[in-house]
């Protein structure tokens, strides 16, 4: 048995075509006529594939390039082999992600699991949902009473939208993922198994134990953000919990109820966002941020993997460690313990 062709390139580009498609220099223009099928790493590459190089500790792999065009800043151009089409570029890595999406569109986007269009006769859609033409919900979805799906909007396979949430169009709701209380934008893709707009985590000690307070808030969504596999947003207390136009969850990732996150966000894998935090547009978050509640993340911060946050981090600064704090301190306290710990380790031998 073959092996299945999961991502067919949309056609053929050439060199010439991706240089006025990226804004790409092209250093030899003999070259235009390359053609371009295939995406490949630095180190693979193979015929017909287009690569990227960028970094300086990438700088050696120009040498022993194997591939049909590289996409490079300008003054790695020289070092490529003979006979690859040479793009420059100021960012390379964005201007082949660019490629990539005309080359695999259907990899850029999700689309219907079932190869299903329209409502499919195994969907239950309450009749009074409203189903824009051109959406599409496919078999064993479940679309509650009140409901709006946009055109072009992907409902998957066991998928529930409960009663009167909101989705936009052009967008995709994964296999078994879950939305109430939400409104949700356009072009907002919600990957398979997240949770969307459940309960707060919220309680106060009672005479018998912690006693539930009602969530009575929604979740906002706004255009063009993407939340991962099995990742969950509650909804608000009183006030809305609310996710930014363009911003980016990824994978496994944990907001509590409140919580206000601002555009263009980054934010990786098995990170915790506790109730209340407020973070400002195009904050970056590494994998496994912890983040106490009521804080304040600046705009334009950097938050190291791995760290755990009880402060406001101010607009525009690095932070990292545990607890967090600016990466300067961070990095001079590491320094610190490791000279102790080599004197130490010093002072044991000689005893």
């Amino acid at each position: 048995m073959t092996d299945p062709v999961f991502f067919a390139p949309s056609r053929r580009y050439t060199a010439g075509e991706v240089a006025n498609l990226t804004g790409a220099s092209l250093l030899d223009s003999a070259q235009a006529g390359i053609a371009i099928e295939a995406l490949a790493p630095a180190n693979e590459g193979g015929n017909g594939a287009l690569v990227f190089v960028d970094g300086k500790r990438n700088f050696a792999l120009m040498q022993s390039l194997r591939a049909a065009a590289v996409l490079c800043p300008a003054d790695f151009a020289g070092k490529a082999p003979p006979g690859i089409a040479v793009l420059m570029h100021p960012r390379p890595q964005q201007a082949f992600a660019m490629v990539g999406r005309l080359l695999f569109p259907q990899a850029a986007t999700p689309g219907p699991m079932t190869g299903e269009t329209g409502i499919s006769a195994h969907a239950f859609v309450d009749p009074s949902a409203h189903v824009e033409e051109g959406a599409i919900v496919e078999a064993g979805a479940v679309i509650g009473p009140g409901v709006s799906i946009g055109s072009g909007t992907v409902i998957a396979p066991h998928a529930v939208v409960g009663r009167s949430c909101q989705i936009g169009r052009d967008g995709f709701v994964g296999p078994g993922a879950s939305i109430q209380y939400a409104l949700v934008g356009n072009r907002v893709i919600i990957h398979g198994g997240a949770r969307i707009g459940q309960d707060g985590f919220g309680f106060v000690g009672g005479a018998k134990g912690p006693e539930r307070v009602p969530q009575i808030g929604r979740v906002i969504i706004q255009d063009d953000v993407e939340i991962g596999s099995n990742s969950t947003v509650d909804r608000g207390a009183m006030s809305d919990t609310i996710i930014g136009q363009g911003t980016k969850i990824d994978n496994l990732v944990q907001i509590a109820h409140n919580v206000r996150i601002g555009r263009n966000c980054i934010i990786a894998g098995l990170s915790g966002i506790s109730g209340s935090v407020v973070v400002g547009d195009n904050v970056t978050m590494g994998g496994g941020v912890g983040l106490a509640d009521h804080l304040t993340i600046g705009p334009g911060a950097k938050l190291a993997a791995r760290s755990g946050f009880m402060s406001n981090v101010p607009a525009g600064e690095v932070w990292g460690g545990y607890p967090a704090q600016p990466m300067a301190e961070a990095m001079r306290e590491i320094a610190m313990l490791r000279r102790m710990a080599r004197t130490r380790k010093q002072g044991d031998g000689n005893g």
